[in-house]
């Protein structure tokens, strides 16, 4: 009994191996035939049953033998959404893109021009890493509005620039908050206003502002005592223009204590400067404490120096 069912367990198994290969056959028979049309069909309907991968496979073959006929604009568009449903989005973007560039006459024009770029938005990774798709993704988008003004498509696109802009930023505000975490201040100094002046609308615009001034303080702290007194009345400048501009600031407080701070360190280094007058051995010593060899671009003419932006 028990070996009867084994060998109708086996039979089953059989059948089934064989029903399924002979569907994979089909496919493939298919797949290197000469027959087109019937080639076009099955592909279409594999799409329409989400069977992408399967439908790749007809599409890569009918697209070289229709190019250059009529008949390849529709395959061209129906090609390119498949890679797209696929998620290849570097192969959708490419083709979304060829159409547009083929056949810009095409009713289907103004869609793949906005799919091409919306690839690329798609592509655009976390704000840490490499933002070089996020840009590409915003001149595809802003070149796509600049075709299609009237496009129903171009709010779309203006949201989708919009969110891509704020990854950039969230880039910058990190980058320009590491370079105080590693004790660069001098860079800090130039990194934050340099994302105040890309940012001017910044959620970020107090806190930055108010790190510009503790990263101008600890770079004048680190600085020799021959150029402290520029640095720190730089610090003050800056603390000062935060203080009118921000009166209610919960970082006010501290704000007003770096121009304490400031004001005594100046003092401090002007008592460190007389008291090695003369001393050649004493001025050497001061002089290479200055960590930092170059001159911040914010330091030029700072009497008058706004915070960046």
């Amino acid at each position: 009994m028990f070996k009867k069912q084994l060998t109708l367990l086996a039979c089953v198994f059989a059948i089934l191996i064989i029903t399924l290969g002979s569907c994979k056959s089909k496919y493939e028979k298919l797949r290197t035939s000469n027959d087109n049309a019937k080639k076009y069909a099955e592909a279409l309907k594999l799409y329409n049953k989400k069977e992408y991968s399967k439908a790749l496979g007809l599409f890569d073959d009918l697209i070289t033998r229709y190019r250059g006929y009529a008949e390849a604009e529709l395959m061209f568009y129906d090609y390119a959404y498949t890679n797209y449903k696929l998620k290849d989005y570097t192969s959708a973007r490419y083709h979304f893109k060829n159409f547009a560039d083929t056949y810009p006459s095409s009713a289907k024009a103004e869609e793949c021009r906005f799919m091409a770029a919306y690839c690329y938005y798609l592509d655009s990774p976390i704000f840490s890493l490499d933002q070089d798709n996020t840009n590409k993704a915003i001149e595809s988008l802003q070149l796509f509005i600049n075709l299609y003004p009237k496009s129903d498509r171009v709010a779309e696109a203006s949201k989708l620039i919009q969110n891509l802009r704020d990854k950039l930023e969230e880039k910058s505000y990190a980058n320009s908050k590491l370079y105080l975490t590693i004790g660069d201040y001098q860079a800090a100094v130039i990194a934050f206003g340099n994302t105040l002046r890309d940012y001017p609308d910044t959620k970020y615009a107090e806190e930055l502002e108010y790190l510009t001034i503790k990263a101008q303080y600890l770079y004048s702290e680190h600085s020799s005592p021959f150029k402290q007194e520029e640095r720190y009345n730089l610090t003050i400048n800056y603390a000062q223009q935060f203080i009118d501009k921000y009166p209610k600031s919960k970082y006010l407080a501290d704000a007003t204590g770096y121009i304490k701070d400031s004001k005594q360190d100046i003092i401090k280094a002007k008592t460190e400067l007389a008291d090695a007058f003369g001393n050649p051995k004493a001025i050497e010593k001061l002089a290479k404490k200055d960590t930092t060899k170059t001159q911040p671009s914010s330091e030029k003419g700072n009497d008058n120096k706004k915070i960046p932006n």
